[in-house]
């Protein structure tokens, strides 16, 4: 299959009209088409066209238990979409969309086929901010089921390039839109039955203090690594491994919790140090680490082929947004073991570290 691309970063309004049309066009045959949104890339697909959702999942290869997400461009979508709307998920669509938030409804009979929802009774639903993602939305004519554009397992895209290593010539198209923004997924939450609080099924773009602030009267209930939700998985990345790198990734993070942060930093730093050296004494030729130290020469910390510093520990934003990409940098590279030191799970810290542990498959070392 040839993959058509769309340059809609750089250009004229006039190319850029043309390539939404095209790319529409492409969306309304039933065909599949990678678009940007303000987290990551979306693999799209007419969410009403079973045959064309199914597509997504043969061309992922993704799991057919693992539900997808319908993207919208206006609350009219939603209403079509759900069975019922809840007066807290009215009010987080006030607070947060157009934005990096799902909301997980009540499906209404009929709306959508069982390969969106995976056969269950809720679909997530999500507006986001991209404004290539709406125009592409709208133009299109209807929702759009649409999971991460990468093969199933591997990080996340953040830009087209990322898309068309993973899956060209197996989707129909791709429009570049510019890297992402925030760089992971969006926030999956939904609101039990009593509507008194909010699960969140998965962290991402919005942060639970957000959360709190738009919704003072509810709990907050973070279930996104809980074995029994992860069962019946309600929102993706619950049930399986995600975003790996090649390599095997293993988190390092301080036994001690009351550790001032230098103090937890240094054990850190300790601990991998020696295991590199362990794996240099084993015949392991290329390592590398994820570091957060905001450091001028990171790669002076460590004896490893690659190290990437992705800015502060207290600032996780940048993190968030260059995580995907560092990952896939060590893969370009074939480095075999990777350690990444723990981040401090605070705003979009929360999301960061999440991903890190389906990376890694669950592997830990505690310093």
């Amino acid at each position: 299959m040839d993959t058509k691309y769309w340059n809609a970063a750089e250009g004229t309004p006039e190319r850029t009209d043309r390539a939404v049309a095209e790319a529409a066009a492409l969306l309304r045959e039933g065909g599949i088409v990678a678009f940007p949104t303000e987290t990551v890339y979306g693999l799209g697909a007419d969410a009403t066209d079973g045959t064309a959702v199914a597509g997504i999942f043969a061309a992922k290869g993704r799991p057919q238990d693992n539900p997808l997400i319908v993207h919208i461009a206006d609350r009219e979508q939603a209403d079509a979409l759900a069975a019922e709307i809840g007066p807290v998920e009215r009010a987080l669509m006030d607070r947060f969309w157009p934005g990096p938030l799902t909301l997980v409804l009540p499906v209404r009979p009929g709306a959508v086929p069982k390969e969106v929802t995976a056969g269950l009774d809720t679909v997530g639903v999500r507006m986001p901010a991209h404004p290539l993602a709406l125009r592409l939305i709208r133009a299109a004519g209807r929702p759009l089921a649409a999971p991460s554009a990468n093969r199933s397992g591997r990080p996340s895209p953040t830009t087209a390039a990322h898309v068309l290593a993973d899956l060209g010539g197996r989707i129909g198209g791709v429009l570049d839109g510019g890297p992402a923004g925030i760089g992971v997924e969006s926030t999956v939450v939904r609101v039990d039955e009593a509507g008194r609080r909010i699960h969140v099924l998965r962290p991402g773009g919005v942060t639970a203090d957000q959360l709190r602030e738009a919704a003072p009267h509810m709990d907050i209930a973070d279930v996104s690594e809980s074995a029994k939700e992860a069962d019946v998985p309600r929102a993706p990345g619950m049930k399986y491994t995600h975003y790996a790198p090649q390599g095997e990734l293993v988190i390092v993070r301080c036994a001690d919790p009351g550790a001032a942060p230098a103090e937890a930093r240094e054990r850190i730093a300790r601990r991998i140090r020696r295991e590199l050296e362990t794996l240099r004494a084993q015949g392991v030729v290329k390592t590398g680490v994820l570091a957060f130290r905001g450091e001028a020469r990171p790669a002076e910390a460590y004896p490893a082929d690659l190290v990437f510093d992705l800015g502060p520990a207290d600032r996780p934003e940048a993190a968030a947004r260059e995580l995907y990409a560092a990952l896939r940098r060590f893969d370009e590279i074939g480095i075999e073991a990777i350690f990444a030191e723990a981040l401090p799970e605070t705003g979009i810290g929360r999301a960061v570290m999440n991903r890190l542990r389906k990376a890694s498959g669950g592997r830990i070392l505690d310093a």
